[in-house]
């Protein structure tokens, strides 16, 4: 993502040492950086600095995450927030979801993981920064809503659209089908997460993934798309 330019990302966490890293190895992927320790610092700056990507922490003294992002949501539509939590209850997910969080990250984590996910939130809201984006065999071009597969264009269903996406953009990270549900689907949907397969099993056939090797299942945990 280096080539990206002009890409601005708020780190919002009273840790001292979580923001010294973060900012230190974002600023090397070349990203501009701004930083906040407080809830109400966070929401002010945005106006100022208008960031494509918050990473915001859930659990900070006076104004907690959950309002910071309800606030942020309400000023920046568009903006793509990333919640930091040492939680992982169902709970909480649905909390940061309904008041308008993007992705969910778990503490600890890796570096590269937040990466992968800061990366697949600006191609997902931001498209206008990227033209065709390739991804190993894949290459994506949404705006004219279309996958290439092998330079083969994919006959896709709007939905089978979206998931192939969502699953090649996150590629090397486990999803779990509660998280591509929330995902593809939006958290409102009131179906049954045995969709998902459904439609996981008509991506196989269409990339001929027979044995699993390009879309693989975990089981008890989700799917992983794995790239050459």
């Amino acid at each position: 993502m280096k080539n990206l330019k002009n890409v601005k990302v708020l780190l919002v966490d009273d840790e001292p040492h979580i923001i010294q890293f973060l900012e230190l190895g974002l600023m090397n992927e070349g990203f501009e950086i701004q930083t906040a320790s407080d809830g109400m610092t966070a929401v002010n700056l945005t106006l100022e600095f208008q960031p494509h990507v918050v990473v915001l922490d859930v659990m900070m003294p006076g104004m907690d995450g959950w309002e910071v992002c309800r606030l942020l949501k309400k000023n920046l539509s568009n903006v793509a927030i990333i919640m930091l939590t040492a939680k992982d209850e169902v709970e909480d997910r649905v909390k940061g979801l309904t008041t308008g969080a993007d992705d969910y990250v778990v503490k600890p984590f890796s570096f590269e993981e937040l990466l992968a996910r800061i990366g697949a939130r600006l191609r997902n809201q931001f498209p206008a920064l990227f033209s065709e984006v390739s991804f190993g065999p894949f290459r994506l071009d949404d705006r004219r809503k279309e996958i290439q597969y092998q330079d083969r264009i994919l006959e896709l269903s709007p939905t089978e659209y979206e998931l192939l996406k969502y699953l090649v953009i996150n590629h090397g990270i486990v999803l779990s089908k509660s998280t591509i549900l929330d995902q593809v689907w939006g958290y409102d949907f009131g179906g049954e997460e045995n969709i998902v397969e459904v439609y996981i099993r008509s991506l196989r056939e269409k990339l001929n993934d027979k044995e699993h090797r390009l879309i693989r299942t975990l089981r008890g945990a989700g799917y992983r798309v794995d790239l050459p």
